[in-house]
């Protein structure tokens, strides 16, 4: 039996396939050390698990609108405020996770042949979803020299006739890189100039250490253009809660409300209650994580260069370290893909290629520093002594 043509374009994330072989050791009785998967450690904090279970317990249960809870829209449009931008519930949709968000994004906004302009290295899932709507990935690069800000020059050159819209992630996965004020502004003048959408993936838009909180949407002209997705699975640590949003011109919400009802109905009304206690509750779990994050962002970094052959920014937000290995690779004539396997076979130290965010993360590793410490410092052994064990004549043997 013949599936259909339009899931060959979908991708996938390499850090699932990567957290299944690293379970597989675990099986086998092996402590292995996961820095594949971008989940923080700190738990759900308590007054958020205590209203999920609230919610549930009075009854709160049964189908929910399918925009989201009229609640949670509002506490979300007023949140964005610390952000500049002005919104309100009819600018929300609630969805369970940040990704069915980014699926109704590009179905509502890419037609067939459109060109969309994606961050490489990138998350994997913008290319997929661009694909799957018929759309055309066209790759933008990061300015590494900057500390992987986007290369607003190099962007602005690959704008055509074609290009429909523009994504932004920002702080980044996989480098953790910011834009500056400028960067913005220009970006922001470019997608007036051209008459693109943009869509902005928001979802570390928190964990940033220079105190900063901005989006391109608050910008002039700019909201009435601009789809932000954003989540609470990386702020608040409710990863497997699964619930996101949307936040977008008021005449986009009916269509991708549509789109909503066609494909998932609505998200669970019990967690969308948890999320409400998350945005309007204490901070103090949110603040602390931003600031252990720092401590573990500086201890990975400063391991890290300290290692021959490899070359580390210090990121801004998000919790990724995006190291530079090519120093490794030219002296054994490995992959960063084999490195990446090798170090798990051999060190029982869970990473990422950084091939697995395209093409311009050869050469690179995605480390999640969001773990505890004593798991930092055992995976900076591993690193070092399987980089110190390794020859040109290993090479051989990948």
């Amino acid at each position: 039996m013949r599936t259909a043509a339009r899931l060959d374009t979908l991708g996938t994330e390499q850090a699932y396939v990567v957290l299944a072989a690293a379970k597989r050791l675990e099986a086998r009785g092996h402590h292995v050390v996961h820095l594949e998967i971008g989940e923080p450690d700190m738990p759900t904090p308590p007054h958020v698990v205590e209203a999920g279970v609230r919610a549930l317990q009075s009854g709160l249960t049964r189908y929910a609108l399918a925009a989201g809870v009229p609640e949670l829209r509002e506490a979300i449009a007023q949140s964005l405020a610390a952000r500049g931008v002005r919104a309100g519930p009819e600018n929300v949709v609630v969805t369970p996770g940040a990704k069915p968000m980014l699926f109704c994004a590009a179905l509502a906004l890419i037609g067939p042949g459109d060109e969309v302009l994606c961050p490489d290295p990138g998350f994997p899932i913008y290319d997929s979803v661009v694909r799957f709507a018929g759309g055309r990935p066209v790759y933008y690069p990061l300015d590494e020299t900057r500390a992987f800000a986007p290369h607003v020059e190099a962007l602005a050159g690959k704008i055509t006739p074609r290009t429909r819209a523009l994504i932004l992630n920002l702080p980044h996965n996989p480098t953790g890189g910011v834009a500056t004020a400028q960067d913005l502004a220009t970006l922001a003048e470019l997608a007036q100039r051209h008459d693109l959408w943009v869509i902005s993936d928001e979802v570390y838009g928190r964990v940033r250490y220079d105190g900063r909180c901005d989006s391109i949407a608050a910008l002039p002209g700019m909201a009435a253009r601009t789809v932000i997705v954003d989540g609470f699975s990386k702020t608040y640590s409710m990863t497997g809660w699964r619930l996101g949003y949307g936040v977008m011109p008021a005449s986009l919400a009916e269509p991708m409300t549509t789109l909503v009802i066609n494909n998932v109905s609505c998200t669970a009304t019990f967690v969308q209650h948890a999320g409400l206690a998350a945005l309007t509750g204490p901070q103090d779990a949110v603040t602390a994580m931003v600031a252990g994050l720092a401590a573990k962002r500086d201890l990975l970094a400063r391991g890290l260069n300290a290692i021959e052959g490899i070359r580390c920014a210090t990121p801004a937000g998000a919790f990724y370290c995006f190291p530079d290995i090519s120093g490794v690779l030219d002296r054994t004539g490995l992959t960063c893909e084999s490195f990446a396997e090798r170090l798990l076979a051999e060190q029982h130290t869970a990473v990422l290629a950084g091939t697995a965010f395209g093409p311009a993360g050869e050469g690179h590793l995605r480390l999640c520093y969001a773990t505890e410490r004593a798991e930092l410092e055992r995976a900076l052994a591993s690193i070092r002594t399987f980089v110190g064990a390794l020859t040109p004549a290993a090479a051989g043997l990948t």
